[in-house]
């Protein structure tokens, strides 16, 4: 059980600088750590919106808010060494 075997969801708004400063510092994890991801934009679901438009970016792990704004990269390496909860 490691980092690959978690899913990682960061939730963006276009033309938001911290979302691509997010996705930017994601991209060297994904490469080195190799979990899944994926970028969903905000506005393009209305329940999504109403969950998260206040706060992006907002970073998921298996589904569950893990933060938002800024990326804790130390934070971030633990929880992903932690075992997925199913």
């Amino acid at each position: 059980m490691g980092a690959a075997d978690h899913h990682v969801t960061l939730i963006t708004r276009v033309g938001c600088h911290l979302c691509e400063e997010a996705s930017a510092q994601l991209a060297p994890l994904r490469a080195e750590l190799g979990f899944g991801y994926q970028e969903l934009d905000v506005d393009a679901d209305p329940a999504r919106a109403d969950e998260y438009s206040d706060r992006v970016p907002v970073i998921l792990i298996d589904g569950r808010e893990h933060g938002y704004w800024r990326l804790e990269e130390k934070r971030f390496r633990k929880a992903l060494k932690k075992p997925v909860k199913r």
